[in-house]
């Protein structure tokens, strides 16, 4: 590994870590309480998205159970470099948005804040959000922190009850709890599928996050986990700023602390390192470790801080794998994997979905690491 690439590893793991956000936090706080403001919660409400039609039907219950000044921001739509396949962006939402809304026994459509035209002025509120460092709409933000829609409000709730501010008389648990994956997790839980799809990429922190409940989903119903690989989003020319990459990376650290997954030595495979990983994946598969090779490139590069651009962090990730590094060696580097990442990526997008994780069981087709109780809602039903 080279110098640079183990000094920014051990910064990203001082930055994603749980002591410098602790510090960060009660630094928040010693400033609220010498300025004597309330704990100041702002929404970022955009008209059109159904997400937010979601959040807004949760801000009573928020302001009820918390002691907080709620402040409401109207928003537009993010920016293009934020949502570079906007159309499927925007039918994807609507239908995941209905999922969830089922799940977290919600209503659909349009209700919560009154709906406004899509040309309405959110200048103030577009501006407030950007200044504060976000893009999207459905989001809360307290104290240098930002929680999406009802599935991170849970994290709020839990920094506010830490607080003191929750009121009495409400419970102990949140307004939506994020369901739990595998619900079935002692195994061959009967399913009608033979297998399920994880559409992945090695640069995608996510993908990390979500791989080894993917398997254990896949386990719990005797069913097999296809990988389908695909290049990264900005290989394949689509933008991904640093506004937008922080955030990425802030969440999945916070995600991985509460599933208990290490994360955050982190040495970025984009380029080289990925196209390397990938040219292994179909030897790996072909020795009946293909899973293991990739959640090993993975866990090596989001956090040990493995350069897998380097033979010598290659032999690290294949030999943890459990493969033989000599026989890698002999197949490192071919091209011959390219045509199979396109025609995941070409089939990945003919399903609506430009992202990664995803995963498909059948006709069901849904995105994100958050998602992967949609299949196994799924692995519940008879293939159709």
């Amino acid at each position: 590994m080279s110098l640079k690439t183990a000094f920014v590893s051990r910064v990203a793991e001082r930055l994603t870590g749980e002591e410098r956000l602790q510090k960060k936090r009660a630094e928040v706080e010693r400033d609220r309480r010498a300025r004597k403001l309330p704990h100041i919660v702002e929404y970022f409400h955009q008209a059109d998205d159904p997400y937010s039609h979601l959040a807004a039907q949760v801000l009573g219950q928020l302001v009820e159970r918390y002691d907080i000044e709620l402040r409401l921001n109207r928003v537009g739509a993010p920016p293009d470099w934020a949502a570079p396949e906007r159309e499927r962006l925007e039918a994807y939402a609507i239908i995941d948005a209905e999922r969830l809304a089922r799940k977290a026994d919600l209503e659909t459509g349009e209700h919560g804040l009154p709906t406004t035209p899509t040309d309405v002025r959110t200048g103030i509120g577009d501006a407030r959000r950007e200044a504060l460092g976000h893009y999207l709409g459905a989001m809360f933000y307290y104290g240098g922190e930002w929680y999406w829609g009802i599935d991170r409000l849970h994290y709020l709730e839990a920094r506010l009850t830490e607080l003191g501010a929750r009121r009495p008389g409400h419970g102990t648990g949140p307004i939506y709890a994020p369901p739990v994956v595998p619900a079935h997790p002692t195994g061959n839980t009967p399913t009608g599928y033979t297998h399920f799809d994880f559409y992945l990429s090695f640069r995608s922190p996510y993908t990390y996050a979500a791989a080894k409940r993917a398997k254990a989903l896949a386990n719990a119903y005797g069913t097999e986990l296809k990988l389908r690989f695909v290049l990264p989003m900005v290989m394949r020319g689509l933008p991904v700023p640093k506004m937008k990459s922080r955030y990425i990376t802030q969440d999945t650290a916070r995600e991985a602390h509460r599933l208990g997954i290490p994360f955050g030595r982190i040495a970025d495979p984009v380029g080289r390192p990925v196209e390397r990983g990938y040219s292994l994946i179909p030897w790996a598969r072909e020795q009946g470790l293909g899973f293991e090779f990739c959640h090993a490139f993975l866990e090596g590069v989001w956090s040990r801080g493995i350069d897998a651009g380097s033979d010598k962090g290659m032999q690290k990730i294949v030999e943890t794998a459990g493969l033989d590094w000599a026989q890698a060696r002999d197949v490192i580097d071919n091209d011959d994997w390219r045509a199979e990442a396109e025609a995941n990526r070409a089939e990945m997008m003919d399903l609506g979905i430009w992202g990664v994780p995803s995963f498909r069981a059948g006709n069901i087709i849904t995105w994100g690491q958050d998602r992967l109780w949609v299949i196994e809602d799924e692995l519940r039903q008879p293939e159709s």
